[in-house]
């Protein structure tokens, strides 16, 4: 408890258990806020979102076996989004370890693939120590989740404990920052040289905190800017050289400039498969800057003409002085610009409106910018509801937008919401659930009642797994197999069980007006909003096209 302070730990997400209860033991006079979840998964993800939010580092405890393995999916989906999170679990008792002991699992083996570190504790003095590596390993570099298991009888042994005064420093683990000058030169001069550049940028600008510094360099010669989903918010959406999301339901005028365009900067970003489709058709005429925290990034998916391997915070501002320095054309982009324009004209996000009061889901989005004036963290689960928030919400700073990119893990957005509330108390915090999602994690609700968490749910209900049904309508026949959600549950009444306010709307006349409300009452509010069943996410790149081949 002492070294977590000592790392300035406020609030910690958990559940007990008999190998854990040395340390819940201590947590009575730790002066540290618990927060009890209802499952462990809830814990890890409520980790996540205080860390998405705040920029420190989220923390987890869990008992061993089940609670532990509970942990997993939130511990991969860290991971995948580069989330700076610790994990704590308990484990039995160092004797029994390799005996299959009542509630043992080895959570070292199972979580190997996708820690970033992970450390089992075999002599109590080693404890502290762990906890202060795990915290300079977990926020460094490329950010991700740390793993320390330790055994009931090493958490309940007496040592003398000494406050750190000296840094961490770990052999073999010197990530670099500062990026290498020569190619930073290199790419300054292919930018000036550039004819139609991009600035493709992702989760890593935030993750960086390097907004400000992005939006240096796109002012130096007003370049396009697109962005993952994870990247939203890092360039104002407001801003007029913002092309709108890229990728699978990104807009028409970012992927076709991604798809025309001669060089596209990579910044904090991966070439996942959802942004490049076809990887042989991708950018086809384009040289690729790649600027990245992470070397083993870096050509990865896509040979990179120059790689930059640092912290994009310190990398582009070196850029920007050294892109200022050259001579350039100022009209040669202006072709460019003309085209993106074009595109944006002629391909702007639309949807049909709703008939006789019905509530279509971009409208939804739409209704919930105006009533929380755009300033609000929102959280999403995975789905239809992701994408068209991602699409029509209109993020103007980072850090409001926390969803499950990577992994696309349902049931993410309600327990992500608690942990962004609990970061950052005086935001206000509305989770976009859909109905397929917040069943996964519904309890929560109980966790956000108990512990005064007052969460907006803003749930899309639409009586469906709304993507896999879009997918089955589009490339399956309409052969719809397990997506239909049945009887739905009464959500107002479940929200009133909870201890939690429960709100209906099923008429667009009425919805701003309730979202409003929802936002002003106190404490979590529920509210069911009832969209059009079988309205599907445009535009859209079929898995495994090009950009170019888009739908919608």
């Amino acid at each position: 408890m002492e070294s977590l302070k000592a790392e300035g730990v406020e609030h910690i997400f958990g559940i007990p258990g008999g190998a854990n209860l040395p340390t819940y033991d201590a947590l009575v006079d730790a002066q540290l806020r618990h927060i009890q979840v209802r499952h462990e998964q809830g814990g890890g993800h409520a980790a996540e979102g205080y860390a998405k939010a705040s920029g420190r580092v989220g923390v987890a405890f869990a008992t061993s076996g089940p609670g532990a393995t509970n942990l997993v999916t939130a511990i991969a989906d860290a991971m995948m989004d580069s989330v700076p999170t610790v994990f704590v679990t308990g484990q039995v008792r160092t004797e029994l370890i390799g005996t299959d002991g009542f509630q043992e699992a080895d959570i070292l083996g199972a979580t190997l693939p996708f820690v970033k570190h992970s450390f089992q504790a075999t002599d109590p003095r080693q404890i502290p120590e762990y906890v202060h590596e795990a915290f300079h390993i977990a926020p460094t570099g490329r950010p991700g989740p740390v793993l320390i298991d330790i055994p009931q009888d090493l958490s309940r042994a007496e040592i003398e404990y000494a406050p750190r005064t000296e840094p961490v420093d770990l052999a073999g683990y010197k990530p670099s920052t500062g990026g290498n000058v020569k190619q930073i030169r290199i790419a300054a001069k292919a930018l000036a040289n550039a004819r139609r550049p991009v600035l493709y940028t992702g989760g890593g600008v935030v993750n960086a905190n390097a907004s400000e510094e992005l939006r240096e360099l796109a002012g130096a010669d007003r370049f396009p800017v697109t962005s993952t989903v994870m990247g939203l918010g890092a360039f104002p959406a407001s801003h007029q050289q913002w092309l709108g999301m890229l990728g699978m339901h990104g807009t028409r005028a970012a992927n076709y400039a991604m798809d025309e365009a001669d060089l596209i900067v990579a910044i904090g970003a991966r070439f996942d498969d959802r942004i490049t489709g076809k990887l042989s058709e991708f950018a086809p005429a384009a040289k690729f800057i790649h600027i990245d925290i992470d070397p083993a990034e870096i050509s990865k998916n896509i040979p990179v003409h120059i790689p930059i391997v640092g912290d994009a915070k310190q990398v582009l501002p070196k850029l920007t002085r050294e892109y200022r320095a050259l001579q350039t054309d100022p009209s040669r982009l202006d072709a460019w610009r003309k085209q993106i324009h074009a595109w944006q004209e002629e391909y702007p996000l639309h949807y049909e409106p709703g008939e006789d009061g019905e509530i279509k889901p971009q409208f939804m989005i739409e209704a919930m910018h105006r009533a929380t004036e755009g300033d609000a963290i929102v959280t999403s689960d995975v789905g239809q509801h992701q994408m068209w928030a991602a699409q029509y919400y209109g993020f103007d700073r980072p850090r409001r937008w926390i969803n499950s990119g990577g992994l696309g893990t349902m049931g993410f957005g309600l327990p992500a919401a608690m942990g962004a509330k609990i970061a950052c108390p005086g935001e206000a915090v509305v989770c976009l659930a859909g109905d397929g999602s917040l069943i996964m994690n519904c309890q929560e609700l109980a966790t956000c009642v108990n512990e005064e968490i007052p969460v907006k749910v803003f749930l899309m209900n639409n009586g469906y797994m709304g993507m896999v049904r879009q997918w089955q309508e589009l490339f399956w026949d309409r052969r719809y197999s397990a997506v239909e959600m049945g009887p739905s549950p009464d959500w107002v009444k479940l929200a009133e069980a909870f201890g939690a306010t429960g709100m209906r709307c099923e008429d667009a006349a009425d919805l701003e007006e309730m979202m409003a409300k929802a936002l002003e009452t106190d404490g979590p509010v529920l509210l069911d909003v009832r969209v059009s069943p079988e309205e599907n996410c445009f535009p859209m790149i079929p898995a495994g096209a090009a950009a170019r081949d888009m739908v919608g």
